[in-house]
């Protein structure tokens, strides 16, 4: 799978962020790098409220092999190592690129020695990947081209009362004021519409009803917990950075559903020399939610 996609494991067994992939040529190297920093933004915005997921999880007792699927550049896969001190991490993605900054950081943090990388693409024929305690999937099981077969090829790999922890974003994240930008209020929402009907075309299994899925796999749904995320702008620029690289990804996707009139308000946003473009503005939030169900292998 291709976050993360914007986030190649199938069509997503990389980690991604919820954007559309890019629609604008650029060279391949480019829009990697471009994917990868804003994995890495999503990482460092979203840290506490990944560690709190984590944090949450209900497993038994201390998990020593851990597997995460459509890792990206490692947001998953970190926060596991700090919340299970003894764990290994195998870490699954389809990016070469995703992988090497993975690993730069893995060396950086000196955890290097407790993480495996392994380039797969899960849509096709799976590499052995050990008998994992706990796999963890974060926005990457709704890029699979049949995400019923995913789900059943971890309940046969997973340890016997082992866990699986799905994570999802309700959507791509909002960073604007209601009635911003004042020249054309109402823009971010019609962004969204116009990213909802890509998605419905491209991205059929996101929305999808997870809970259900499960336990037609098999798994014991144990736990499900919804956390809003609200993170409001701060002096170090770390939130309108985020927005600056996402609304860069989103045009990408959807520059063409736009009317121009949109499209030219969207760009005034993102010209970082404007005085009104995103880095200058102090209003800005990241607002979404996610959603995590905790699945069981009997």
């Amino acid at each position: 799978m291709t976050h993360s996609s914007p986030h190649p494991v199938p069509h997503g067994a990389q980690h991604h962020h919820p954007g559309p992939p890019p629609a604008a040529p650029a060279p391949a190297t480019a829009g990697l790098d471009d994917q990868a920093e804003m994995l890495d933004l999503d990482a460092e915005v979203l840290a506490e409220h990944t560690a709190a997921i984590t944090a949450w999880l209900p497993v038994h007792g201390r998990p020593r092999r851990i597997l995460d699927l459509g890792c990206g550049t490692g947001a998953g896969t970190f926060a596991l190592l700090a919340r299970f001190p003894a764990a290994e991490v195998t870490a699954v993605d389809a990016s070469p690129a995703h992988l090497d900054r993975l690993r730069e950081k893995a060396d950086a943090l000196g955890v290097a020695d407790r993480v495996r990388v392994v380039r797969a693409d899960l849509d096709g024929d799976w590499p052995d990947l050990g008998r994992p305690e706990l796999v963890w999937a974060s926005a990457s099981l709704h890029h699979m081209a049949d995400p019923d077969r995913t789900l059943g090829a971890v309940r046969a790999l997973l340890a016997p009362g082992g866990l699986l922890a799905v994570v999802e974003l309700a959507g791509f994240p909002r960073f604007l004021p209601a009635g911003a930008p004042r020249e054309r209020p109402g823009l971010e929402e019609r962004l969204h519409a116009a990213l909802a009907r890509h998605h419905a075309e491209h991205v059929p299994h996101r929305g999808a009803d997870w809970g259900r899925k499960l336990a037609a796999a098999g798994f014991a749904v144990e736990g499900e917990r919804t956390i809003g995320v609200h993170i409001a702008a701060a002096d170090d620029g770390m939130v309108a950075g985020y927005a600056l690289s996402a609304l860069k990804r989103l045009r990408a996707g959807v520059a063409e559903a736009l009317p121009a009139d949109d499209l030219a308000a969207l760009d005034r946003l993102l010209d970082t020399s404007a005085p009104t473009g995103l880095p200058h503005r102090d209003d800005l939030a990241v607002r979404t939610e996610r959603t995590v169900w905790a699945a069981r292998r009997p």
